[in-house]
């Protein structure tokens, strides 16, 4: 069953190398690393707190990104996200490095060797990894590499969902005049758009076959991804071509259990609970008013409203009871609900709470030579 992460409990590390030295200048990664941190943040996809999404571009050197995935991964509980955007080097021994501003071509280590961030992926303490390469030249090392050791096969992480361009040439990863590169100009429309016919939860698995479809009608290389421990199942947010559902009406009580509600076992955190509490009513198709209107007055749509809006769980339960039965959630799962609710209520203060509470009051001058918020970094971007 597909499962969306605990945003809470989950970290994204975007780094991307969009000027070197002495290789060739690949603009649309800073475009790259902009647009996917908005849509990992936002109600498309994961809807990361922007504090959990890192952004490091153009890092001056290995330990510099390192540091970022470290630090992400031993904070993620639920999913770590790893994406790379820029040029990848593949040594005589058919190791992957990926290139940052000042490597050179021969020089291998000079780069970001991948067994690296396998390593600190494999010793994170998150449930899930999911790891995204739009490296050039990856395609050509996939043709050069032996049968049995492919670069997918190279980069994955158990545990994880590893998704790689496979751009065999420079122009095949970044057309000119494109804003983004070819194979993360695809995965921002599918998550933007999302896929007809497709299922309601954009799942990883569905995600790639898309991707593969749709790369291939445009004449680009075809991505690979390797799938360990159902990680293909983790999802990246709902399918933007299958919403708005159809709201409930009276008497449709048998086709409210078949609706693909937000699993309450996969909360976490209170960031989590709310942003599963939203989605319910995404999922229902109701607006704040319709719920309001079938709560049969226990419920204004103004409560609605400050209820989804909430940073602190309410103290007592009646009024979120109210609000997931008004959206037609199943008795049997309000129930699971309650004791999530319950739980969450016990665990406080709660570790999320905590951590983003010891980031805020952190001396950011500390991080502000390696590590950038996507906030921080979209504050750059408009000057």
């Amino acid at each position: 069953m597909s499962v969306l992460p605990d945003p809470g409990a989950s970290r994204a590390v975007l780094v991307g190398t969009s000027r070197y030295d002495h290789l060739e200048q690949l603009p649309a990664v800073s475009n790259n690393l902009q647009a996917l941190a908005e849509i990992l943040c936002s109600p498309l996809a994961l809807q990361l707190p922007p504090q959990h999404c890192t952004v490091v571009e153009n890092p001056a050197a290995a330990h510099t990104a390192m540091a970022a995935v470290r630090e992400a991964a031993a904070d993620a509980r639920d999913t770590l996200v790893f994406y790379f955007a820029g040029h990848g080097l593949i040594d005589q021994q058919d190791t992957l490095s990926l290139a940052l501003p000042h490597t050179e071509l021969g020089r291998v280590e000079t780069g970001l060797p991948y067994d690296w961030l396998r390593q600190a992926l494999l010793g994170s303490v998150a449930e899930r990894h999911v790891v995204i390469l739009d490296c050039c030249y990856s395609g050509l090392a996939l043709g050069r590499m032996s049968a049995s050791s492919s670069l997918a096969d190279q980069a994955a992480v158990e545990g994880s969902f590893l998704l790689a361009a496979s751009a065999e040439t420079r122009t095949a990863l970044a057309p000119v005049g494109d804003t983004y590169t070819a194979f993360t100009g695809a995965l921002l429309d599918t998550l933007r758009l999302g896929v007809p016919d497709g299922p309601p939860l954009l799942d990883l698995g569905a995600v790639f076959r898309h991707l593969r479809v749709t790369l291939e009608a445009r004449g680009h290389p075809i991505p690979q991804a390797r799938d360990r421990n159902s990680g293909a199942r983790v999802a990246l947010g709902r399918n933007q071509a299958a919403l708005p559902a159809p709201p409930i009406t009276a008497g449709e009580t048998a086709e409210a259990g078949q609706r693909l509600w937000p699993d309450p076992h996969a909360i976490r955190t209170v960031t989590g609970f709310f942003t599963a509490l939203a989605d319910v009513r995404v999922t229902s198709g109701l607006t704040h008013q319709a719920v309001s209107q079938r709560s049969a007055g226990r419920i204004s749509a103004g409560t609605v409203s400050t209820l989804l809006n909430r940073r602190t769980l309410p103290t007592t339960w009646a009024t979120t009871a109210a609000y997931l039965s008004a959206c037609g959630v199943p008795d049997d799962q309000i129930t699971q609900w309650h004791a999530i609710w319950q739980r969450l209520r016990d665990e406080a203060p709660t570790a999320d709470t905590a951590s983003e509470v010891a980031q805020q009051t952190e001396e950011p001058q500390t991080k502000r030579s390696w590590q950038r918020s996507f906030s921080a970094f979209r504050r750059e971007r408009r000057h």
